[in-house]
């Protein structure tokens, strides 16, 4: 039995996508009520995206860093700012659901031409990569969690996690674009 997650990445990854991605269309299509959260005071409410924000730069960071490292040969660098990132990004998802499942979305506050033709296009992208991304992340990180650091030479650990890593990146960088044309530009 200790084998089994070893020997079934795959489908473990996939499983851990559908639920993931499940519990985010879940909470952006209002199939999750509010009444089963408490709710946050409104300063509480209104925080998070700024939050938010700071968590996503700070995954950056900590996703370049894990880079770093692993090009420069420390895995146990490595794996702590990858795991790291994993934490900050869990946590900004947490905090962007919550939000969500309360407030709704954010109405854009700018033009109607910006809209259309900057916003609704970037945020699209955004949500691709975002979306795209989870399969990646979660196969790297099961491979790295379900086999010693020698064996993860004889996998798709570095490719998997470098397409992951780059999704990521881009990503969490145009999340903080979104933020900031709804929270500062406009």
């Amino acid at each position: 039995m200790a084998d089994w997650p070893r020997e079934n990445v795959p489908l473990l990854t996939g499983v851990l996508s559908v639920v993931s991605l499940a519990l985010v269309f879940g909470a952006v299509g209002g199939v999750i009520p509010s009444s089963v959260l408490p709710r946050a005071s409104d300063a509480v409410l209104d925080a998070i995206p700024h939050l938010n924000a700071v968590i996503s730069a700070s995954a950056i960071v900590t996703i370049l860093l894990g880079w770093r490292a692993i090009s420069r040969g420390n895995v146990h660098r490595h794996r702590a700012f990858m795991l790291a990132s994993f934490a900050l990004f869990t946590a900004f998802l947490v905090g962007y659901l919550y939000r969500l499942i309360l407030v709704g979305t954010m109405d854009f506050p700018g033009p109607e031409t910006v809209y259309t033709f900057v916003y609704l296009p970037f945020l699209a992208i955004h949500v691709l990569l975002a979306v795209v991304c989870i399969p990646f992340v979660f196969h790297a990180l099961l491979l790295a969690a379900t086999r010693p650091y020698a064996e993860l030479y004889h996998t798709r650990h570095a490719q998997v996690g470098m397409v992951g890593a780059v999704l990521w990146l881009i990503s969490f960088a145009m999340g903080i674009g979104v933020y900031l044309l709804l929270h500062h530009v406009y």
